[in-house]
């Protein structure tokens, strides 16, 4: 009798989207997953992300029984918490003042609740395929495999649904549709800068400098939700990269580099909204704990020592990037590669049950994907020339397989 609901804790990580056995992880080692009966394989999962710098880098792995041996936790504030957020705020300008939390949709959840203070309104407008989290406002018409076509199965409440516009990414037409005659009552406008839970979509070039205008013009707040984006898109964010300061940012992932600690922050004046100092509360148990604390500073202390590390794995996904470019071209397949930074994604026209084929093949010939075609490649600073390489004959081969 299976105990695990649907046999996982995450429903992308079941395989539903490309059926046959799903993969179950032993272990992982740089940017190798390795499964129950110590295979191995490239992995571009990185864990949707996170792992930046792959699965043990020893610069985040060395000494951990010192750090856990501190506590687990604290009922108190850690001394290392305010310095961790002046390191953030070192690279992210715009988030003068900032809370730490356990999750990014603790933290993207958190950022509305305090725009809806801030400005005391209740309507919140999001983008389809846009991902922020599992809270009820985010999860409908949202990106990342969430199953939630059915809102009204999903367990979300239609006086949610009745406070939340959804608009079209790169529509700014879209947006005024939206937002037409309600401008008054428009709290937050939320919005990944750079989209990687509907494939790898980057902003026109007009779009979030609309959206800046926009939510200006309507007395509402910009929420950048960079989980993705820092510091994969920069040290600076997508924020820097540009050009665009929002009023309110929510990070997380990379930073604990695989731990659990994401944030949310912005404006002096709106964060001030939050208990104590203001009626605002959120908080939790873990949110701040020392341990992920003290491996933020460790992820910092990598990236700042090292600013090489994000253009070679940038040359790294351009490889790959142009690999299956050229692969596509010789095959006559009428695909298109997006690369930003470190991550990589193609869309299969044909629909889901190609990619399905395609994901098997890979996973045949040693190559781990994440198993929906809503996902993107995530490289690592672990990961080689020759994994590229062997990554684009695998590639290869398995088109020919489908053809």
């Amino acid at each position: 009798m299976q105990t695990l609901a649907g046999a996982c804790s995450s429903p992308v990580r079941s395989g539903w989207a490309v059926g046959g056995k799903p993969f179950v992880q032993s272990r992982g080692d740089g940017a190798y997953a390795y499964d129950e009966n110590g295979g191995r394989y490239i992995d571009y999962i990185m864990g949707y992300g996170p792992l930046l710098f792959g699965y043990n880098h020893p610069t985040l792995t060395t000494g951990l029984d010192e750090l856990a041996a501190r506590g687990p936790l604290f009922g108190s504030t850690n001394a290392e918490e305010e310095p961790l957020a002046e390191r953030v705020r070192g690279h992210l300008p715009s988030m003068e003042r900032l809370r730490f939390t356990t999750t990014g949709s603790e933290a993207m959840m958190s950022a509305v609740r305090v725009a809806r203070a801030f400005t005391g309104r209740d309507l919140v407008l999001r983008f389809a395929g846009n991902y922020h989290g599992h809270f009820d406002a985010a999860l409908f018409s949202a990106g990342a495999s969430a199953q939630t076509v059915n809102s009204e199965r999903s367990g979300i409440p239609e006086g949610v649904m009745r406070d939340v516009l959804v608009a079209r990414y790169n529509d700014l037409e879209s947006v005024d549709r939206a937002i037409r005659g309600r401008e008054n009552e428009l709290a937050a406008i939320l919005v990944e800068p750079i989209c990687a839970n509907m494939g790898l979509v980057l902003p026109a070039e007009d779009f979030l400098i609309g959206l800046r205008d926009r939510a200006g013009d309507c007395g509402a707040l910009l929420v950048f939700d960079e989980i993705i984006t820092w510091p994969r898109a920069g040290v600076g964010g997508a924020q820097a990269a540009f050009g665009i300061r929002p009023d309110l940012t929510a990070i997380g992932k990379i930073v604990g580099g695989g731990f659990p600690i994401a944030a949310f922050g912005g404006r002096e004046d709106v964060m001030a909204l939050l208990a104590p100092d203001g009626p605002v509360f959120t908080g939790g148990t873990h949110a701040g704990n020392p341990f992920s604390i003290a491996i933020a500073h460790r992820v910092l202390d990598l990236l700042e020592a090292h600013p090489e590390y994000l253009t070679q794995v940038r040359a790294l996904a351009e490889r790959l990037r142009d690999g299956i470019r050229e692969i596509f071209r010789r095959r006559h397949l009428p695909y298109n590669v997006v690369q930003y930074e470190s991550i990589v994604d193609f869309m299969f026209r044909e629909g889901p049950e190609k990619y399905a084929a395609y994901y098997h093949a890979m996973r045949d010939r040693g190559v781990l994907l994440p198993p929906s075609q809503n996902e993107v490649m995530f490289l690592s600073t672990a990961h080689t020339a020759r994994d590229i390489d062997d990554t684009l004959l695998a590639i290869d081969e398995s088109l020919e397989l489908l053809n």
